[in-house]
């Protein structure tokens, strides 16, 4: 189904650069102001200000200066098949964030992944890796898959890396993922690398004790 309103999703990404706060972040604090009357994102405070027909009206604001207000179709807060990387794909989004010097799209939080999300970039620490196995594919042949656990303040999530994906990566070393798409196996959310997807070490751990010291 798609949104009445395109100009709603355009400018929430905008916000959501223009105040560097995940996108993903704004849209379900829109969804805890629906039911709770008011949320924060960050810096910032979203309120509910009641419905017109079947659409909820939201008011944005920083530091009680205004934002933005809008109306938006009440079943658009609860859908479960957007695809965020969407809506910052647009020349107004990308201007904005080559005027900021921002990446794209913003780095995630682990707490705020969602079934089906692509091109996921997130930065977590290396908490356990596990040694590689032989797995059987649905096409009947073999391959590798290595799982590390990775987390961040917000929560952990298992990340899969198969094949000749590289791994260097060991415990307590800080990595950058980019790309990566969210799957379920098992009722549990994991992490996987296409591709495009890539995974580099920021920082490791030898780095991180010489820092400590």
């Amino acid at each position: 189904m798609k949104h009445k309103n395109p100009a709603v999703i355009d400018n929430l990404a905008f916000v959501s650069v223009k105040h560097e706060v995940a996108l993903v972040d704004l849209y379900h604090a829109l969804e805890i102001a629906k039911r709770k009357g008011k949320a924060k994102c960050a810096e910032l405070s979203i309120e509910y200000r009641g419905n017109v027909k079947d659409e909820a009206i939201f008011l944005i604001t920083k530091n009680d200066k205004v934002v933005m207000q809008f109306k938006v179709e009440e079943e658009f807060l609860y859908r479960k098949d957007l695809h965020f990387e969407k809506w910052l794909d647009t020349d107004r989004i990308q201007r904005q964030m080559a005027k900021q010097n921002l990446a794209s799209p913003l780095c995630m939080l682990i707490q705020n992944l969602r079934h089906g999300m692509k091109k996921v970039n997130l930065e977590a620490e290396v908490l356990k890796t596990e040694k590689a196995q032989s797995v059987r594919t649905q096409f009947g042949s073999n391959i590798t898959l290595t799982n590390i656990l990775i987390g961040d303040k917000t929560g952990t999530v298992r990340l899969c890396l198969w094949g000749e994906q590289p791994n260097k990566a060991t415990k307590g070393d800080i990595i950058q993922i980019k790309n990566a798409t969210v799957r379920t196996y098992n009722g549990e959310k994991q992490l996987n690398l296409g591709q495009k997807g890539t995974i580099a070490i920021l920082l490791n751990k030898t780095d991180k004790l010489k820092t400590l010291q």
